[in-house]
């Protein structure tokens, strides 16, 4: 779709919106629902969230009832959960069966896990009992592991067979499967022996066995390994599906591309909610959020950070004395303050990206000073010859305060540059997010260091 279509096609949603708020006005459903069907399944969800947010949530819920069964489905699927949940508290029982039913498993799970309990023991009463255990045994997962996020319905062949039956297999079940494109062998056991491609399957002469199209040196993730590292491993490999096993090496699930899309914009999320001293939002949307959980997100950073200028106080407090003897030194602690965090704050928050991506290591750490060190002298010259030009020549000040000023620069940036980069490491290393090591918490360390930095230069060159 080129710009010009896309232009074309968002306009016409726009004009659809306002005129299904219209309709909803004189209350004529089905040609709201007329208005809705021209459009993919994705629209019609934005479109009926939109509902939902800005006009009335009864009048979605009931336009969603006059949706055709099987849209209504793929629409709910792509529903944020708190509206699915909305949307599953105001239909009928019948309704509810039949939308679990159809959706995909991995789906029915995510909206299974955020059901009140109640609700989802009446949903499991009347699912026959060998897919209940099977839900079951999904919901007891972790929450955040590959076990919460991976789906039963993938294709599976045995290795004797020859491509011509392992294609009329995929046949038979690919309509019910999550992904065609990527099969597993299993033995007697359901043990994972190896992964085969369609493309293999179909460019292969009729009699050519499974096994000798099959790969055994696949790559898997364990069931209580992190979403993260999954993640992790779809950016490195670029699979469109990774298999699940258990301990014993059984097949027990697959995690698909789709899914892991939506663990790296939530896992993003998180890490700028962290960098910008934000905890535990919930995963809910901005205005989603009440205020108090706005405060009870943001307040508990706020007030460790607070704590850590106490000690800032104290070190320009220690030195009172000497600030009164010059005075002028006060002038330049701003700056000093600003520049030391956010030359930290430019390290972390690259060697963060670089972790994130797989391009930095624990192991590199030491690369990685050396460099940030390098880094750190030129740029603090740099800044330093531009300060001293200006204390001199246009504040007036004298040689030794400028020299002071400008060596405690130099000092500053590289420390600051050196701590941005390692803290996040050493917070991986001892298993803590390393987000956390950026923004507010860079500013705060490289505050106190900056100061001590400044002070320790003017006891240097001007003897106070």
């Amino acid at each position: 779709m080129d710009n010009n279509t896309m232009y074309e096609y968002e306009r016409a949603i726009e004009e659809s919106r306002d005129k299904i708020f219209e309709l909803l006005e004189e209350k004529k459903y089905f040609q709201c629902r007329d208005e809705l069907l021209e459009y993919n399944a994705v629209d019609i969800a934005e479109l009926l969230e939109e509902v939902m947010e800005e006009y009335d949530m009864a009048k979605a819920v009931m336009l969603f009832r006059t949706l055709p069964k099987d849209v209504s489905v793929d629409v709910f699927a792509y529903l944020a959960v708190d509206d699915q949940v909305e949307i599953i508290n105001c239909i009928t029982d019948p309704e509810i069966r039949y939308i679990i039913d159809e959706l995909d498993f991995d789906d029915m799970i995510d909206v299974l896990e955020e059901l009140p309990a109640n609700l989802v023991d009446k949903i499991l009463e009347k699912t026959p009992k060998a897919e209940r255990r099977l839900i079951n045994t999904f919901l007891k997962y972790k929450e955040d592991s590959a076990g919460s996020l991976m789906t039963p319905d993938y294709i599976n062949l045995h290795k004797n067979w020859s491509a011509k039956e392992a294609l009329e297999h995929i046949k038979e079940v690919g309509m019910d499967s999550e992904t065609i494109y990527t099969c597993y062998v299993l033995d007697s056991g359901r043990k994972l022996t190896g992964i085969v491609s369609l493309r293999a399957l179909v460019l292969a002469d009729d009699q050519i066995r499974v096994s000798d199209l099959m790969h055994e040196d696949y790559v898997a993730a364990h069931v209580d390994d992190d979403q993260e590292e999954i993640s992790e491993l779809f950016k490195k490999y670029g699979y469109l599906a990774i298999p699940v096993v258990d301990t014993e090496g059984r097949l027990v699930g697959i995690v698909t591309v789709d899914d892991i899309l939506d663990v790296i914009e939530e896992e993003t999320t998180e890490d700028m909610e962290r960098m910008g001293g934000v905890i535990d939002s919930n995963d809910k949307d901005y205005l989603d959020m009440s205020v108090f959980a706005h405060v009870k997100a943001r307040l508990p950073w706020l007030l460790l950070l607070m704590c850590s200028y106490f000690i800032t106080g104290g070190i320009i407090a220690s030195f009172e004395e000497a600030l009164s003897a010059v005075i002028v030194l006060v002038t330049y602690m701003p700056m000093l303050m600003g520049t030391g965090g956010n030359s930290g704050t430019q390290a972390s928050t690259l060697v963060i990206c670089g972790m994130a991506t797989g391009e930095l290591e624990l192991g590199d750490f030491l690369k990685v000073a050396w460099k940030e060190i390098r880094i750190g002298i030129f740029i603090g010259i740099c800044l330093s010859i531009i300060n001293y030009t200006r204390i001199v020549y246009l504040d007036h000040e004298a040689p030794m305060i400028a020299l002071t000023v400008c060596c405690a620069m130099v000092v500053i940036v590289i420390i600051a540059k050196l701590i941005g980069s390692l803290l996040p490491m050493l917070a991986k290393k001892i298993g803590w997010d390393p987000a956390l090591m950026s923004g507010p918490m860079m500013a705060s360390i490289t505050d106190m260091i900056s100061l001590c930095t400044y002070f320790a230069m003017a006891g240097l060159f001007l003897h106070i």
